[in-house]
């Protein structure tokens, strides 16, 4: 397996593939790097020379934030809304959708498993 940014990535898939398992390389940004590191996309991992994988490497620590780095800046920038008191960060501290969504349905992603709370729906013995 290759290693880069402290990744195991999957030698038997081709280039472009296996450099999306490093967080914050997508399909766009895993071509930008290929295409500029000059390593054919649809090579398998196992084929590249260790010249070629020393280059993708040497690239992405140059230009690209990824892995543990980029992890830390989102994070702090969460914080940083939280710390703010701005309405993003009170959405995240509260574990709701922070971008609009509606909560009334359809947010059990952010609430998590439904709460049943007393007192709600058809009152007992009530007539339609």
């Amino acid at each position: 397996m290759a290693r880069i940014a402290g990744v195991d990535l999957p030698k038997e898939k081709q280039a472009w593939v296996s450099l999306q398992y490093l967080y914050g390389v997508g399909r766009t940004r895993a071509f930008q790097i290929l295409e500029a590191t000059k390593v054919k996309p649809e090579a398998k991992l196992d084929e590249l020379s260790e010249a070629e994988l020393n280059r993708i490497r040497e690239y992405i620590d140059r230009e690209y934030r990824i892995e543990g780095e980029l992890r830390k800046e989102n994070t702090l920038n969460i914080k940083r809304l939280i710390d703010i008191g701005s309405y993003r960060g009170l959405r995240h501290r509260r574990g709701l959708p922070v971008r609009g969504q509606r909560t009334r349905t359809n947010a059990r992603t952010r609430k998590g498993k439904p709460k049943t709370v007393a007192g709600r729906g058809q009152k007992r013995g009530a007539k339609k």
